[in-house]
């Protein structure tokens, strides 16, 4: 297969993605989840107009600066008080809603309080410190559309309204499997030409935070006939399968094999560094994954073409990660045949975004990775001098 370019893999992969169907979840459980359903108001919020300060609420037009005036009644925040009596004011609270009659809310430091009477020493206008009816919300307003992956403030929106569950996309389950018998996990002691499986952990803390369920298969020993059973595993057990390593052109690479005998793959190899070797395709109608085995390029591929591609199954509206213009603060002299996405860290300056690159940028190096807070984007055939124009993809939100 001809090397394709990130942007057309990423066409095809958002593409090939089945979007999944919808469940009723607890709001508590919805952080990071996608919506299935557009939420509409379904009453004011706040549901009548409220005090937006600790003072005294009267009727303007009964207001006389420096008078006394009598307070009638005391009204605490989530109690509903009597309509206020002509030529009174009433003691209100922050949230307390406004009695019948009232029409004005006047701090308590701008009053003076005597016995049963209160004074109000500043000049106010009609309607101040009231927050009214339908403020923040209005029922039947669109507050949120499908498509739109909750945060925080989301949640709390919606529990603004009530609401205890939300109709949201439901959870993937990928099956992880690391292939390679140089492969140990950490804890365990290290022989002569032994790594620790560092790719586990990485990836697996990834697909979590996209909201979806991990199927930890662990090590995959270099065996074609153990590699076709873990595969076959793999496709009756998840929605989606991610192997890391075994997808290259060594003889003890058997995913790849495997997966064509199996079922198809679709795509291999891309004009990408770090990452050439990234594998798509599907064990019947499983999508399949394989990542290459050197943890930058695992890293780099699941975050431009794997995390956008869950995030299209869960029906997230816009799931590829934006570039942003920043000034280069180095050189890269040396123009590639692949685009390269070189591991970086974005600073603010002055002028605008300023961006160094790691001076390590193996695929190997995951130094690297852990110390940068982007990727660099260089395209085919570009080079680059220190003040020079380049995009950035940041990583907060990838990682």
């Amino acid at each position: 297969m001809a090397l394709r370019s990130v942007d057309e893999t990423l066409h095809y992969l958002l593409a090939d993605a089945q979007k999944r169907g919808g469940e009723s979840r607890d709001l508590a459980q919805c952080l990071g989840a996608v919506l299935a359903a557009d939420v509409l108001a379904e009453s004011n919020v706040p549901p009548a107009d409220n005090s937006a300060m600790d003072g005294y609420v009267l009727r303007f037009q009964d207001l006389v600066q420096g008078v006394a005036m009598p307070v009638s009644q005391r009204i605490p925040a989530g109690m509903v008080g009597e309509p206020l009596l002509p030529g009174t004011a009433a003691r209100i609270f922050t949230g307390a809603f406004i009695p019948a009659g009232a029409d004005t809310v006047v701090a308590q430091e701008d009053c003076e309080q005597g016995d049963g009477v209160v004074t109000v020493n500043i000049p106010a206008r009609k309607g101040q410190h009231i927050r009214p009816r339908g403020q923040d919300i209005s029922s039947g307003q669109l507050l949120l559309r499908a498509g739109h992956r909750l945060q925080a403030a989301d949640l709390g929106l919606l529990a603004s309204l009530g609401l205890s569950h939300v109709a949201v996309s439901a959870p993937i389950k990928v099956a992880l499997m690391s292939t390679g018998d140089e492969l140990r996990e950490p804890g365990d002691s290290l022989e002569p030409g032994q790594i620790y499986n560092s790719n586990r952990p990485m990836l697996a803390a990834m697909i979590r935070a996209l909201g979806c369920e991990v199927i930890d298969l662990g090590i995959v020993a270099d065996d074609p006939g153990v590699t076709k059973a873990v595969l076959l595993q793999a496709r009756d057990s998840a929605d989606v399968v991610v192997s890391s390593g075994g997808v290259s052109v060594g003889e003890e690479d058997h995913v790849k094999a495997q997966v064509e005998a199996l079922g198809e793959l679709q795509l291999w190899k891309l004009a990408i560094k770090p990452g050439k070797p990234l594998a798509y395709g599907r064990l019947g109608s499983v999508p399949f994954f394989g990542l290459p085995g050197n943890p930058v390029s695992g890293f780099v591929t699941f975050c431009l073409l794997v995390r956008p591609y869950l995030l299209a199954m869960q029906g997230l509206v816009d799931p590829v990660a934006p570039q942003w213009p920043a000034c280069a603060n180095f050189d890269w002299p040396k123009a590639g045949s692949r685009q390269e996405y070189l591991r970086a860290r974005v600073t603010p300056s002055a002028t605008g975004l300023l961006v160094d690159i790691h001076p390590q940028q193996s695929s190997g190096a995951l130094t690297s990775v852990s110390w940068c807070n982007a990727l660099a984007v260089i395209p085919i055939g570009k080079t680059l001098q220190r003040g020079d124009c380049v995009e950035i993809i940041f990583l907060r939100d990838l990682s």
